[in-house]
């Protein structure tokens, strides 16, 4: 009995030797996009699931709660694509992902980001179609999708970012039309170059995906 109790013993002192993953959802969230990206210039060498939270990982700001509120990996020389798993970043206020060659679709989890003000994706692979999700991003100011490989119409629900201040999808595969309600009625026509666009939506007499 006392070598069974002692072997016990032995067993649970092994296991708290073990490290074990980051507890904290954020941790885990960014360590799963680690997972899913190739880093050739070691830009995220220092994110170790192993930390309480990623606070001090390069490339994240965290706020004074320890909440990651900013991922900055622009011109990083990363690929790979992105996993629904950013959708837990609840707090992030920006995401900067630009001038890199991740491809894949963009997840519709990103509209979960309640709090995000600015997404930089631009300058990579995305493919498919802009997430009708983006809608919900409501404290939106900057969404900066330009030289990617997106396809589909321009979602109409985007209309209602009232907050938005800048809008470029320009160099994409983009079709249908462009839309002219809520912020789109400042937009340059520079944010919607080199596409399929059809110009300007013309509303009751084309439907806005004319052309696709």
């Amino acid at each position: 009995m006392a070598s069974f109790s002692f072997s016990l013993f032995l067993l649970s002192v092994s296991l708290s030797l073990i490290p074990i993953l980051c507890t904290n959802s954020e941790g885990n969230a960014l360590h799963a996009l680690r997972s899913k990206l190739s880093d050739p210039k070691n830009v995220l060498q220092s994110w170790d699931p192993t930390l309480v939270n990623p606070c001090t990982w390069f490339h994240v700001t965290c706020d004074a709660n320890s909440h990651v509120i900013r991922l900055d990996l622009g011109n990083s020389n990363i690929s790979g694509s992105l996993g629904s798993e950013l959708g837990e970043l609840k707090h992030l206020q920006y995401l900067e992902l630009y001038w890199n060659n991740i491809g894949g679709k963009i997840p519709k989890e990103l509209g979960n980001l309640k709090n995000l003000v600015s997404m930089d994706l631009y300058g990579n692979n995305f493919e498919g179609e802009i997430p009708k999700s983006l809608s919900k991003l409501k404290s939106l100011r900057f969404l900066r999708l330009n030289n990617n490989k997106l396809s589909g119409p321009i979602p109409r629900e985007l209309t209602t970012l009232s907050n938005l201040k800048i809008f470029d999808v320009s160099n994409n595969n983009l079709c249908g039309t462009i839309p002219i309600d809520g912020p789109f009625t400042s937009f340059p026509m520079e944010s919607f170059e080199n596409n399929k666009l059809n110009g300007p939506e013309l509303q009751g007499l084309v439907t806005y995906d004319f052309g696709c």
